[in-house]
């Protein structure tokens, strides 16, 4: 497989033990090993992560955001998932 036709990977970084991966770039390799330790090599030089997740774009699938209302909108007709449709008791200083 030439370099040309190489996927697409996206790269994902934890930088400390219970926090959340970020997404840190892109980059092109033959398979998930590769695109492992080129992340490591461009995206961890100066020991930034604790873990690397890797992603072949192809297989990632995303809203578009022209179409959020339509997506959301159907959330705003449940009021009783908005916490103002509760009433708190009095005792209740700091909510």
């Amino acid at each position: 497989m030439s370099q040309e036709r190489w996927p697409l990977w996206e790269v994902f970084i934890r930088s400390k033990q219970g926090l959340d991966h970020k997404h840190a770039g892109s980059l092109h390799a033959a398979d998930a090993k590769m695109a492992i330790e080129n992340a490591r090599d461009v995206y961890t030089r100066r020991m930034e992560g604790v873990s690397i997740w890797v992603v072949e774009s192809r297989h990632i699938h995303a809203t578009n955001p022209d179409e959020a209302a339509s997506l959301y909108d159907p959330a705003n007709d449940k009021v009783y998932r908005h916490p103002t449709f509760y009433d708190l008791p009095d005792e209740l200083k700091h909510m």
